[in-house]
């Protein structure tokens, strides 16, 4: 017969061990999310002139736009001037991290600096939203907000621009890469696990009918802002365009274009709407034709149908 002090004791130790393992398991998951967290929001013209010191502000526009008036003290970041053609020939490819790191270092930014970034949502076919998926994937830990409205909404309020080459003066620092894996996937992963994943075509019409991955849903990035300074669509608003198209946005989302621009600014959209991560497969339709693309993709899908 088994002492009843001795059962005791057994049931108290077996609690304590699944206390334990509880705790460990809880510890893990809100140390992973704190690890993965991106603290990446809006800010308003007001906000930002009210404390324009407080944070390095990224033009992503064409450099030829950011000499023709910008934010004052904002630094020119434009995807043109930091993405290059792969050894594979495709185009619009993000230079490797630790060349991104020095580039940053040299502007006076570390993984840490409080960063704003704007765009206009058109010229620059949404390269803030480029600029912002960038900063994450390279692991930024520091504050990233996008301007909301862009330079018109700046502009709309009186205040000023500055002209020219201004030269922001700022000691060099150091940048620390602690890549993001969850918010990019490559042509491998895309196509091992496309069926489990809702990817989705930011492209033009045109594009989508001259040819698109395969169970691709077809979803303008234009649909993805909205006003005469385009601002991102709420979290309300991009349920509402994502379920008109069928899409369940709690199952995992990829976003594509032709070189990872434009559905890097449709998954910043995603991304403050506070709905699960989404990736940005930024090699695009570049890299997945010239890898597995075949004309009779673009009739032979059911889903464009």
């Amino acid at each position: 017969m088994v002492s009843p002090n001795l059962e005791c004791n057994s049931s108290k130790g077996a609690r304590r061990i699944l206390l334990f393992v509880t705790l460990a398991a809880l510890v893990f998951l809100l140390t992973s999310r704190a690890a993965s967290a991106k603290d990446l929001d809006l800010i308003g013209p007001a906000a930002l002139k009210s404390n324009a010191s407080g944070w390095t502000i990224l033009d992503a526009r064409p450099k030829a736009a950011w000499k023709e008036g910008h934010i004052p003290g904002a630094r020119s970041l434009s995807w043109e001037d930091y993405t290059r053609t792969d050894e594979a020939g495709v185009p619009f490819r993000v230079l490797p991290p630790q060349e991104m790191a020095e580039i940053l270092g040299a502007m006076s930014i570390s993984e840490k600096t409080p960063i704003v970034v704007y765009g206009d949502a058109d010229s620059s076919w949404g390269g803030e939203g480029w600029t912002c998926w960038l900063l994450s994937w390279l692991g930024h830990s520091g504050p990233i907000r996008l301007l909301a409205g862009g330079v018109q909404a700046w502009r709309s309020q009186g205040y000023p621009l500055a002209e020219g080459e201004e030269q922001v003066k700022g000691a060099p620092a150091r940048y620390e890469v602690n890549l993001s894996p969850e918010i990019f996937i490559t042509s491998a992963e895309l196509v091992k696990n496309r069926t489990s994943l809702t990817i989705i075509d930011t492209r033009s019409g045109w594009e989508w009918f001259t040819g698109h991955i395969p169970l691709a849903v077809h979803i303008p990035w234009q649909d993805f802002h909205t006003g005469e300074d385009r601002r991102p669509i709420g979290p309300a608003d991009l349920r509402s365009l994502l379920g008109k198209h069928g899409v369940n946005p709690d199952k995992p989302v990829v976003y594509y274009c032709a070189g990872g621009i434009r559905s890097a600014y449709t998954w910043l959209v995603h991304e403050l709407s506070g709905l699960p991560t989404a990736r940005n497969y930024e090699g695009g339709m570049e890299e997945w034709k010239r890898r597995f693309f075949t004309h009779s993709e673009a009739t032979s899908d059911k889903s464009d149908k």
